[in-house]
């Protein structure tokens, strides 16, 4: 391989055929030079072979074919440029599951993953193993919550909800490619579906948005320039969502439920105090994700 500069942008030209280590030792530098994370080299060039990680080591030293580099070095410029990875080869793993993803909806985060965990160990403390629960996700995004939620607890009746039929879209086809087809899924706003029809829930588990507008000066442009920003910003203060969902709650839980949110970095408190004027009696309390930052706020009704 040589490398040429044509107007200012770094070009490679394949010469010769190379070897997969060679291309990801190139995709590596490329994306670091570019103030992006090098490991997406691997993920990409993994998609572009269509290999797991351990078949990509064990073609290490094998000649990858000029077409194959060459749908390889479009996906790297592409992230180069801003696009996240996930968009790019569409997909993310979460809780060990590879989700779909497109621009319609968020990339779902670890942190959300320890969201699920904890409210799965909630729902065995406080109900039981095998409880038959109604659940609901708002603003389910690509369905990782209610479909996650689903498929680690079998006998869990699972709602999903979402202001947007194109987001909606996304989390079905989540849930009939990994087995969770019997989820209930309402378009509408917020639990404003739920209330019309009256229903009564007992787990309500959301990750919403919740950025503050004015933090999009400082965000990441794979972020801002990518991702959705209705899945996003929340108002002034990021806590637009959760005021409307504190108002709306005591409509449709139960006596006894589980009331679960993700947060932002330092908003914990507010969200717990919205709680607690909602649920005057509940027990109320902010978890910590394994980064030490308050992600959690969980409403313990009725117990």
């Amino acid at each position: 391989m040589r490398l040429f500069l044509k107007n200012n942008l770094v070009v490679w030209k394949v010469l010769l055929m190379c070897k997969v280590f060679e291309a990801l030792k190139w995709a590596s530098s490329y994306l670091k030079d570019h103030n992006r994370e090098e490991y997406a080299a691997e993920l990409l060039l993994r998609h572009t072979l269509q290999v797991s990680r351990s078949e990509m080591l064990i073609k290490f030293r094998e000649d990858m074919e000029d077409e194959q580099f060459e749908s390889f070095q479009k996906l790297v410029y592409l992230h180069a440029q801003g696009q996240p990875v996930q968009y790019i080869i569409g997909q993310e793993d979460f809780y060990g599951r590879a989700f779909t993803v497109n621009k319609e909806v968020l990339i779902p985060r670890p942190e959300t993953e320890e969201l699920v965990q904890s409210a799965l160990a909630r729902i065995d403390r406080l109900f039981g193993k095998n409880a038959a629960l109604k659940l609901v996700d708002v603003g389910t995004g690509s369905g990782a919550i209610a479909v996650t939620m689903k498929l680690e607890n079998p006998s869990l009746q699972v709602v999903a909800t979402d202001l947007y039929e194109v987001s909606l879209s996304v989390a079905k086809q989540n849930a009939k490619k990994l087995g969770a087809e019997d989820i209930e899924f309402i378009q509408g706003d917020l639990l404003q579906p739920l209330m019309e029809q009256g229903r009564s829930i007992d787990i309500v588990l959301s990750n919403p948005p919740y950025i503050p507008e004015g933090d999009i000066q400082t965000m990441s442009d794979i972020v801002t320039e990518f991702e959705p920003h209705r899945a996003l910003f929340a108002g002034e203060d990021g806590l637009v969502l959760y005021k409307r969902l504190c108002e709306e709650l005591p409509l449709v839980v139960k006596e006894k439920a589980i009331i679960g949110f993700e947060v932002g970095a330092g908003q914990s408190k507010a969200v717990a105090k919205l709680l607690e004027t909602a649920f005057p009696q509940a027990k109320v309390e902010v978890q910590y994700d394994i980064n030490g930052k308050d992600r959690m706020v969980f409403a313990e009704v009725g117990f």
